[in-house]
């Protein structure tokens, strides 16, 4: 019997073909769905977008998921971070009621500025401002919880803000307990640095002055600063006839002049560059110390002649004038010739100069003046204006002999006296020390003392050794000495299974190479950054890059004591650096940094600090509207950003240039501006 025509159709190979997929596809869809449903670990992530909102949202959200865990089970993406969708409907608003409100969309992207509202990257966006939108009035109740890895639980309480009186608070140099149990303060120990004791150390966030604002940009913040950011008057009372600052409405201005150079910093260096030509500025002089800076001026207009000045001052009388320089836009730090060595390395400096600094050189035999020495390079030049150089009063005439006697007995040669400069030279070797008469002092250090190490380190009453092998007098001009590996390089102590030089060029070849990718994807030339500080530089390839990147800013190139000293080699290249130990604080004012860059320091510091000492210090030196740039492994990123967020800072989680399988992370934060 034959079949009719239609089932002869079922039984062509071509409608077999197309059941059969069809049959294939609905058993899929159906494990597919199945197991994402069953498994909450792993769920297939589908996301919607609906009119009226810019983000599409995950049906996730509010959900925790262990960051760690994810990538180590699927070794795929790093986390996605929830978006709070907008409401749309009077039943969101209620709901939104009974919990916090999250922050706005619009400012979160505002904050970040790389994805528009498609997903797509943006060049329209605003970044490192502190947008009144996004000020949070913060309370002290709340914790922040997250699940942690193998069943634990990271549970990190929402820091607490400090009190009014603690806003321009410098733990180690305002302990104010310690200071008062000193033996001594003739010799100004109490300038020096007495941090809190264990178990006392800050442990909350300190606050910003009433109307602070986004400090402005430089090259105008050399010229003027918003009165609210650095609300004393007391600099302007005492030297306003000096033409260091004055106050016109809502600001500060600075004319540019100091104590001893009314007219103007600028006509006073090209007064210096007469008197010694071979000074030359930003080529034979790239790394200049300030002694007692004022206001910074000296600074601020050495460095439009390709200069990297220092300016530091004690937190004496008038304290606030490291904060002045710092919120100007110039490189400066709180530090004071005491008792302790300075935390900078010997041949450091090619000018140290001190223009009415108030410091008595001669003192102690001179014990001062041979600081001045260990940091001052061999070659190097000493300018001092003062009035014992220029007034003929008995008392100022025998300061003036004492000060002839000891730079004659140190070798310094007298190159020039003019006005009420003298400028003296450092000798490049050792030739003169070895000459003098036996029993002269002061006499030359032991062969085994080490001019760099400085951390905690009394002040020595003898003359550094110049080393015999040139290091550190022979540098290269600038700006090639950047990039030129220098000698005193193979004198680091280090482990290194290659050459030194190797791994200074690996290391600048790779943050050129990372700073690069920062400018394509987080486009950091629109970023307003002015002060940098990298909390462990290495070689400096980070401060070298930015330079090489065309960025408008400048460097504080920090070493950690707990690893290898390499800051002679980073003022060799005309660098600035410093000494520091992150478990105790750094000698700064609050609210003095734009960004704070630190790659590989809590994985390292984790077996000495504790890391939310570490992290609360970086939100006090943090501007608000400034960011964090952590670039660390996976085991720490969790408990970083677990307190990054409790201190109110806005956190995300990237992978680096290596992809998702990298063992490194990096967390970028926003520090918003926080009020009581």
């Amino acid at each position: 019997m034959k079949a009719p025509a239609g089932l002869d159709l079922f039984k062509t190979p071509l409608v077999l073909k197309i059941a059969g997929f069809i049959l294939v596809t609905l058993t899929f869809f159906y494990l597919g769905k199945h197991w994402s449903s069953s498994n909450g670990d792993q769920q297939v992530v589908f996301f919607s977008s609906s009119p009226g909102t810019s983000v599409g949202v995950s049906p996730n959200y509010g959900k925790s998921f262990n960051v760690t865990a994810l990538i180590t089970q699927t070794d795929t993406v790093p986390e996605q971070v929830p978006v709070p969708p907008a409401s749309t409907s009077p039943a969101s608003d209620s709901a939104a009621a009974e919990q916090p409100p999250p922050p706005p969309l619009v400012e979160l992207d505002r904050t970040f500025g790389v994805i528009d509202g498609d997903g797509k990257m943006s060049d329209d966006f605003e970044v490192g401002q502190v947008d009144p939108e996004v000020v949070e009035n913060w309370g002290n109740e709340t914790e922040v919880e997250s699940e942690g890895g193998e069943g634990s639980r990271v549970k990190v309480k929402r820091f607490e803000l400090c009190s009014e009186s603690m806003r321009e608070y410098i733990p180690c140099l305002d302990n104010v307990e310690a200071i008062k149990k000193l033996k001594s303060t003739e010799k100004g120990e109490r300038f020096e640095r007495h941090c809190p004791e264990k178990g006392k150390e800050l442990n909350c966030l300190v606050p910003p002055p009433k109307g602070y604002r986004q400090p402005l940009p430089w090259p105008r913040s050399r010229d003027e600063v918003w009165f609210s950011n650095v609300p004393h008057t007391r600099l302007v009372d005492d030297k306003g006839g000096q033409n260091w600052i004055t106050k016109a409405k809502d600001k500060f201005r600075f004319p540019g002049g100091g104590t001893q150079f009314i007219h103007g910093a600028d006509q006073y260096l090209d007064q210096i560059s007469k008197m010694v030509p071979d000074i030359a500025f930003g080529n034979h002089t790239r790394v200049v110390l300030d002694v007692g800076c004022g206001v910074a001026s000296f600074g601020a207009y050495l460095m439009s002649r390709d200069v990297a000045p220092l300016s530091i001052a004690p937190k004496d009388v008038h304290e606030n004038q490291i904060q002045f320089a710092l919120e100007r836009g110039v490189p400066a730090m709180v530090a004071a010739f005491a008792t302790h060595r300075l935390l900078y390395p010997s041949q450091a400096f090619e000018i140290i100069h001190c223009s009415r600094c108030r410091i008595n050189w001669t003192r102690d035999d001179g014990i001062l003046l041979l600081e001045v020495n260990r940091m001052m390079r061999a070659g190097g030049y000493f300018a001092w204006a003062a009035q014992p150089v220029y007034k003929h009063e008995q008392v100022l005439e025998e300061q003036w002999e004492e000060m002839l006697n000891l730079t004659t007995r140190l070798c310094w040669e007298l190159v020039k006296k003019e006005g009420y400069i003298a400028i003296w030279q450092k000798p490049k070797n050792n030739s003169c020390y070895l000459s003098r008469d036996e029993g002269v002092s002061p006499p030359l250090c032991d062969q085994d003392d080490d001019p760099d190490k400085v951390w905690y380190v009394d002040l020595k009453p003898c003359i550094t050794r110049i080393p015999e092998n040139g290091y550190g007098g022979n540098v290269t001009a600038w700006p090639a000495r950047l990039h030129t590996p220098p000698d005193r390089l193979q004198s680091i102590q280090m482990d290194a299974y290659i050459s030194r030089k190797e791994l200074f060029k690996a290391e600048s070849k790779y943050w050129s190479e990372i700073i690069a990718g920062y400018v394509r994807a987080w486009h950091w030339k629109q970023l307003k950054l002015r002060n940098v500080l990298d909390m462990k530089s290495g070689f400096g390839g980070f401060a070298a890059a930015l330079i090489d990147h065309g960025f408008n800013s400048w460097v504080m190139n920090v070493v950690p004591v707990s690893g290898p000293n390499t800051l002679p080699v980073i003022y060799d290249r005309g660098l600035l650096g410093v000494m520091h130990d992150w478990c105790e604080p750094f000698d700064t004012y609050p609210r003095t940094y734009d960004l704070l860059h630190a790659s590989g320091l809590f994985s390292v510091e984790r077996k000495r600090c504790n890391l939310s000492t570490i992290m609360l210090e970086m939100d006090r030196i943090l501007r608000p509207g400034g960011r964090a740039y952590i670039r660390d492994t996976l085991d720490v990123m969790e408990e970083l950003q677990e307190i990054a967020n409790a201190m109110g800072w806005h956190s995300a989680l990237h992978d680096t240039s290596e992809g998702p399988h990298a063992s490194y992370r990096i967390l970028v934060c926003d520090k918003r501006l926080l009020r009581s």
